[in-house]
């Protein structure tokens, strides 16, 4: 009988241990999602999460946007990806992320940067931007005057330009002339911070800023918000790509981890290439790059 006493409380405690854990777990995830649901519940277009799902695949919120920032009412768009990757034709060159890429009935690109941090928005990223895009759209024996315009749109939460105006248009001019190039390659930076409710960007703006879709102009994107950001399935997802960024920010960082620990390797000079590699599990290449990247 003894035995059998022993055995049950051994069992017992088992039990109450995995009970302890599951509650502890269930309380831990029980906050995370508290936590990310408040994140949520702040969000606005001008945060990737919340701007990715309201414009990918989303014509008709682009055209809306597109055609309130460029003055028009006709543009008609036929495509849009949002978070579409450029990527170098250089192995160790430098890619990009389009925040949203379209492309409208004349086969004119659109690429449209939204930047909540005023360096996201430098002068020379535009003109990178503006060559990635242009360098994909001839194929080989394309004539030049084939390409079409591109535009590249940066829509900043600040005013990074400074002098108070709601649109900045670049556009390359003879300076001798003073008459446009006529390239076909437009740059333009949106001020989110631009205050009119009786100016169409004024109010695009005011909706790029606002946490709660009952407090937005367009409908259009005031209905997008409201299912994102009210509706249980809308959240949903949006939890899903909140953990997806989230985890994507954490393995970004143990990569640059990995990567300190191979340029000090590389620096002491006792491993080959192929065995730091292998200890700090990057790929060769990328050992490689860090150690042509060395000073002398």
């Amino acid at each position: 009988m003894r035995i059998y006493k022993k055995v049950v409380i051994m069992y017992l405690n088992k039990c109450v241990r995995k009970v302890v854990a599951f509650l502890a777990e269930t309380a831990d995830n029980n906050a995370q999602n508290q936590e990310i649901l408040r994140m949520i519940s702040e969000m606005r277009l001008f945060d990737d999460n919340l701007m990715t799902l309201v414009f990918d695949k989303n014509i008709l919120a682009t055209e809306l946007i597109l055609n309130i920032l460029l003055k028009r009412d006709d543009l008609k768009v036929l495509e849009v990806v949002a978070q579409r990757e450029y990527k170098s034709s250089m192995p160790t060159g430098r890619s990009i992320t389009i925040d949203i890429h379209a492309i409208d009935e004349n086969k004119r690109e659109y690429d449209v940067e939204v930047q909540r941090v005023d360096a996201g928005a430098d002068v020379h990223r535009a003109r990178f931007h503006s060559s990635m895009v242009d360098s994909r759209m001839l194929k080989a024996g394309q004539d030049f005057k084939e390409i079409r315009d591109s535009y590249v749109i940066f829509i900043s939460e600040n005013d990074v330009m400074g002098a108070g105006l709601p649109l900045y248009h670049i556009e390359r001019t003879i300076q001798e002339t003073g008459k446009m190039f006529g390239d076909g390659s437009h740059i333009l930076y949106v001020n989110g911070s631009y205050k009119d409710d009786n100016d169409p960007v004024g109010r695009l703006m005011h909706d790029f800023r606002c946490v709660s879709s009952v407090d937005m102009f367009y409908p259009l994107l005031a209905e997008q918000v409201r299912h994102f950001k009210e509706t249980e399935g809308g959240r949903k997802i949006m939890c899903k790509a909140v953990e997806d960024w989230a985890m994507g920010v954490a393995e970004e960082k143990a990569f640059e981890v990995r990567k300190g620990n191979a340029k000090r390797l590389i620096a002491r000079g006792k491993l080959t290439l192929a065995e730091i590699a292998e200890d700090t599990e990057l790929p060769l290449e990328v050992v490689e790059e860090l150690a042509n990247l060395q000073p002398v």
